[in-house]
């Protein structure tokens, strides 16, 4: 097995209660004032609030944009790809 195996990524985030100015307008339109919790793979731009943004448009465009594939195919690709790489969220 490889030594990196079964390892878990440590990146510093900003919580949602210590969240301020741009960071904390990321994190309402990321889903906090919706669910009352940012996801975890959005928090981990809490560093950089911009990449943050970028990436929920890049998701919401993949997910809900127009596109020949239908939304239960998008999701079954998320999954397969999730799966391929023991993915555990």
């Amino acid at each position: 097995m490889d030594q990196t195996e079964g390892m878990i990524a440590w990146i510093e985030t900003v919580a949602e209660a210590e969240a301020q100015g741009e960071l904390k307008r990321a994190y309402q339109r990321a889903g906090e004032a919706e669910s009352g919790h940012v996801d975890h793979i959005m928090k981990i731009h809490s560093l950089n609030p911009a990449s943050l943004i970028d990436h929920l448009h890049l998701y919401k465009t993949l997910m809900y944009a127009d596109s020949p594939l239908t939304r239960v195919q998008r999701e079954m690709i998320g999954v397969v790809v999730s799966a391929i790489n023991r993915c555990e969220y």
